[in-house]
């Protein structure tokens, strides 16, 4: 078992581990499935969390039986579509959109010396964390593009443990969808999942919401798994 003192670094999702970011996917997503003649449901969009832009179009062609139906040229010319509706939805996002407590548990890890980086499926994530007032903090990003397999493959936290210089052990995740978790799990890190614990059953580390996750309350749960 991994002992709070050996931690050096962070690997963070963006959407909503950092900032409510999908509200703004979901509203770009379901305008393009009702484009496309889907049927938008709440479950549809949970399922789309930290889900890359070609497979979330897949999920949706899939879930309206037209999975078929279109080309990989029309598919990549339906994901550009949504990724245009997005940016316009990105154009009102300032520090508002930050999840509570994350803007203070992100300066307290820079203070600690912690090592932080960015494990996020979106191309657009250098242009939220401007946007967010938080670019600084994170030098060390994953670019989505080079990336051969998406959440819930482990490939992205494996790498965002790389960038740092650090071994998966050396690090913790912060994920807030089911897809995320089994990908810091399957990286070898421990994995923090914020939201429902019935949904992130799989997360090493619980917090119903972002205004829990602090070092103090990370050392405690941590503290609790070492005696149990």
């Amino acid at each position: 078992m991994v002992k709070f003192e050996q931690i050096k670094g962070f690997v963070f999702d963006l959407d909503g581990v950092i900032a409510d970011t999908s509200i703004y996917h979901g509203k770009a997503w379901h305008q393009l499935a009702d484009e496309l003649g889907v049927t938008w449901t709440e479950q549809l969009g949970n399922d789309l969390k930290g889900v890359s832009r070609m497979d979330s179009l897949e999920l949706i062609l899939k879930t309206g039986g037209k999975e078929n139906d279109y080309t990989l040229e029309e598919k990549e010319k339906y994901a550009a579509e949504k990724n245009t509706n997005y940016l316009n939805l990105l154009k009102d996002m300032d520090q508002s959109a930050i999840l509570p407590g994350m803007a203070d548990f992100i300066r307290s890890l820079e203070e600690h010396d912690y090592k932080l980086s960015l494990a996020s499926a979106s191309k657009n994530s250098p242009l939220v964390l401007e946007q967010l007032g938080l670019a600084q903090y994170f030098k060390n990003r994953i670019d989505p593009s080079t990336l051969k397999h998406g959440k819930p493959d482990p490939e992205i936290f494996a790498r965002g443990a790389e960038v740092l210089g650090l071994k998966p052990e050396e690090c913790i995740g912060l994920e807030d969808a089911s897809a995320g978790v089994k990908s810091i799990n399957g990286a070898g890190e421990l994995s923090v999942g914020i939201g429902d614990p019935e949904i992130l059953h799989e997360a090493d580390i619980n917090f119903t919401d972002t205004s829990q996750v602090t070092l103090d309350n990370i050392k405690k749960a941590m503290d609790v798994m070492e005696m149990s």
